[in-house]
């Protein structure tokens, strides 16, 4: 495969899509904030089966990141992903230096999602993201955009807001890809050191507990909240963000288990933050 074509400002990436438009081409797009990984790869590789095109966003986006989080810090590895991403048959990767002109004043918010989970300990980080998201969607003008499962809070947010504004492009959630030993894949896990790497096992193992729960019948989910919790809390340098079912659309608290759910962790290990969860439907 050859190297995909890096883009930086917004006037390139708008003619680059039109052009591939103009020619009939379908786009896939799958955003990121670089330092990519297997997780990324089937994101980008489902979008090369379902498309003409695709287009990878390498951009760190500030307005996510709330006081004290590791914006510096967050890997950037530009070559690196440019690799990757035309090993995956990724004809273009949009790279931006800035996406925010002096003085913005305009953002976007998805009331009632946003204030659950993740949303609890960082205040506006999903109003950062949808903004960021929204303004992606305008610029590069995908027919079909890719997102990993693993933000699933992140996930049920850009659906809505694509419905609740009428946006065209379809969004595609796309499998959590995980480790062997059942970590899911993270930009952040290369923070973790060899002793926090395997602390970080107990998140699939809380996750596991809430699967073999479900299959073994119980249906209290306060009490499967609990075992989960516990497991978490195993280790004194395991810090619980959240352990929660929530229901998979609302993400609000349940305390049955019926119909859609989500079981959703959040912890801190040393200085890195981690999330992951688990999915049942129709139960």
């Amino acid at each position: 495969m050859s190297e995909p074509v890096v883009v930086e400002t917004v006037e390139a990436m708008r003619a680059w899509s039109r052009m591939a438009m103009k020619a009939g081409r379908s786009v896939g797009f799958v955003p990121t904030m670089g330092a990519l990984h297997a997780g990324h790869t089937s994101l980008m590789e489902r979008a090369r089966k379902e498309n003409d095109a695709v287009v990878v966003s390498i951009y760190v986006n500030p307005t996510q990141f709330g006081i004290g989080e590791d914006f510096a810090k967050y890997p950037r590895s530009l070559d690196a992903d440019r690799k990757l991403c035309g090993e995956a048959g990724v004809e273009c990767i949009f790279a931006p230096k800035n996406l925010y002109e002096t003085g913005a004043c305009s953002f976007i918010e998805v009331g009632g999602l946003q204030e659950h989970l993740c949303g609890i300990s960082r205040p506006g980080h999903f109003r950062g993201v949808a903004t960021v998201v929204a303004k992606l969607f305008n610029i590069v003008e995908a027919d079909r955009a890719y997102f990993g499962m693993k933000d699933a809070q992140q996930l049920v947010i850009i659906q809505t807001m694509v419905r609740d504004l009428n946006m065209s492009v379809t969004i595609v959630p796309c499998e959590i890809v995980r480790e062997p030993d059942g970590l899911a894949m993270s930009s952040r896990n290369r923070y973790l050191s060899v002793t926090e790497r395997k602390l970080a096992l107990v998140v699939p193992r809380a996750l596991d507990c809430f699967r073999a729960a479900i299959k073994n019948g119980e249906r209290d989910a306060m009490k499967i909240v609990g075992e989960m919790a516990n497991i978490l809390a195993e280790r004194d340098e395991v810090e619980i963000d959240y352990c929660a079912i929530v229901d998979a659309h609302t993400l609000e608290d349940v305390t049955k288990i019926k119909g859609d759910v989500l079981a959703a962790v959040a912890v801190k290990i040393g200085k890195t933050r981690l999330i992951d969860n688990a999915r049942f439907e129709g139960l």
